[in-house]
This record gives structure tokens, C-alpha cells and sequence, in this order.
């Protein structure tokens, strides 16, 4: 952090001035940006940190400028300038972890099921492909993916249901202490 964001903080806040926000707000907006990269479980997958540093800080600026009631055009115009076609960093990092995700719940399936979803979903190769160099027939290659997919979609959704049901549980234990 110390290398590969602080020296680019300066320049985060100089465009922060130009487009408008209060010195406090740019305080918080940088705050915030800490707190988001520090709560990232690894780093490794960014490529360009000072650009995934100022997209998050666009992103939050973004974020507080609509809740705001009264929004000067000409910001909203500057800040969309700055916005082009590739994912957003939270995006990128999202689409990974959820790929990490996936192939954890892959590993979970059987060995032969495991490595016909390995090679048709991850892999690309054809049912008739698989069948081929499984020396199987392409129905039974097909009820394997069938199977996968199954379980792969029961755990994910398992998975979130989970998630959802500690955060509900962690948001009233946070409710009751107020």
C-alpha cells in the first residue's frame, strides 16, 4: 500500500479538487478507498494499482454525488468522462473470487464427474470431444455435466443463503447493542 498507492494520493486529490468535492469529502472518499483495499483479502490480482485506487474513489464519489439531492450537471458530466467500457476494478476483483469460488465447489465433486466439468466448462471441449478421450459415450458425458451443474448450483446457492443468514444474524447482534 505504502509503495504502490500513497505516492499516487496526490493526484487522486488534486482531481477530487477539479471535480469539485470539499476538502472533508475528499478526506472521506480517500478514507474509504483505505478501507476497501484493506478489507481485500489479497492484492495479486491488480494489475495497475494507482488506476484501481482512483476508480474506487470515483466509484464512492460517484455513490455520494446521486444520494445528494441537488447535483451540479457539470460534475456528474466530468466524472462520466472518466468512465470507459472495461469492468470496474470491484468488478474484476469480484469476477475472481467468485472464479476461485467455482472451482473450490468443483473440486468438491467426485473425480469423474469433476473432470468431465472440468473440461466442458472450464475447458471448452465438446461432449463429443470428452466422450472420445473418456472413451464413454457422449449421454453419459452429458449426464455428468448434468449432475455437475446441479450440485454447482445447489452450493452456490446454499453458499449465499448462508452468507445472507450471517449477515442478517451479524446486523441484529449490531442492532441490539445500540
Amino acid at each position: 500500500m505504502a509503495r504502490e498507492i500513497l505516492p499516487h494520493e496526490h493526484r487522486v486529490r488534486a482531481w477530487l479538487r477539479r471535480a469539485g468535492a470539499a476538502p472533508e469529502d475528499s478526506d472521506e472518499l480517500i478514507q474509504e478507498a483505505y478501507c476497501r483495499l484493506a478489507m481485500l483479502e489479497a492484492v495479486d490480482h491488480i494489475d495497475s494499482p494507482y488506476a484501481y485506487f482512483f476508480s474506487i474513489v470515483r466509484n464512492l464519489l460517484v455513490r455520494r454525488l446521486k444520494r445528494q439531492r441537488i447535483v451540479p450537471l457539470e460534475t456528474i458530466a466530468e466524472i462520466d468522462a472518466y468512465h470507459d467500457d472495461r469492468p470496474s476494478p470491484e468488478q474484476l476483483a469480484a469476477g475472481r473470487l467468485a472464479y476461485g469460488k467455482a472451482l473450490d465447489l468443483i473440486a468438491r465433486l467426485p473425480e469423474r464427474c469433476r473432470r468431465i466439468v472440468q473440461l466442458r466448462k472450464i475447458e471448452g471441449w465438446s461432449q463429443r470431444q470428452i466422450a472420445e478421450h473418456l472413451g464413454t459415450t457422449e449421454k453419459a458425458v452429458e449426464k455428468q455435466v448434468w449432475l455437475g451443474v446441479r450440485f454447482l448450483r445447489q452450493a452456490w446457492s446454499q453458499a449465499e443463503q448462508d452468507a445472507d443468514d450471517l449477515m442478517g444474524e451479524h446486523e441484529q447482534r449490531g442492532g441490539r447493542r445500540r
